[in-house]
Order: structure tokens, then sequence, then C-alpha cells
């Protein structure tokens, strides 16, 4: 199986996988420029008291920041436009500290409605293993 390069889309076919989109280690301060950006201010993300008191053992990353860098993931690889379908199911917290891995394989190539797509399984998982994200996204080809 081939990892892909931006220039590889005419060439796709099931089992080429994208290439590896890492980020973190997620800080305290990562989770608050998040919560700025995003206007996401739930304390359980940005005030360990009040996470401990949750019965947390800290601050944990927003579902979405995660899920922002798989949007990167797809975007670093394809242009934005290109993508027609997008769904994740949040498997996991993403703890304090912790380094994200982005990863997504072709799974098939089909045509709908007179255009070639591909359709993508996606997910992110800390260095751990740990899945925090699953999922599916479908491309335009052309």
């Amino acid at each position: 199986m081939a990892q892909l390069s931006y220039a590889d889309l005419t060439q796709l076919k099931a089992g080429d996988k994208l290439p590896e989109h890492v980020q973190g280690p997620i800080t305290r301060g990562t989770l608050a420029l998040f919560a700025g950006a995003s206007n996401d201010h739930m304390l359980l993300h940005i005030d360990s008291d009040y996470a401990k008191a949750a019965g947390m053992p800290d601050v944990f990353a927003h579902g979405m920041l995660s899920m922002a860098y798989l949007a990167q993931l797809v975007t670093h690889w394809t242009p934005a436009e290109t993508v027609k379908e997008w769904g994740v199911r949040f498997s996991a917290i993403t703890p304090l500290n912790a380094v994200v891995h982005c990863n997504g394989e072709v799974t098939e190539i089909y045509e709908a409605d007179g255009k070639k797509l591909a359709k993508l399984r996606i997910g992110a998982k800390t260095a751990e293993g740990l899945v925090t994200l699953d999922g599916d996204a479908v491309i335009a080809l052309n």
C-alpha cells in the first residue's frame, strides 16, 4: 500500500494511505487558545480545579480540536472543496499532553451522479494508541 502525496489524487486506489498528520503535545496553552478561537469555554477543558471536581484527573482536549486536526489530515492532502461528505464519532477523551496521530486510508473508488469519488476511513489516536475519533469522508476526484 502506497502512501500518497498531494499530486497523486488521479492515481488513487483502495488501500492507499494518506500521509499521517501529527499534532501536539496538547498543552494547557493549546486548550486556552482553542477555547478562544472556537468560543468553547467549557471549564472541563480549561480549569483543572473544575475538571477534578467533576471527577476527571485533569482538563482534557475539546473533541472539536482533534476533529480540526483530522480535517487538517484531509485538507493538507486534497483541496477542501473536494470534500463532499464528512462524519466522525468521538470515542474517547484526548488527555492533556497527548500527541494526536491522524490517519486515513482510501477504502473505495466509485462513481455517483457522474462524479468519480473516493471514500476514506479516517481517525485520530493518541501516541499510546487510544482511538479518540473514528470516521469517514468522501472526496471528489473530478
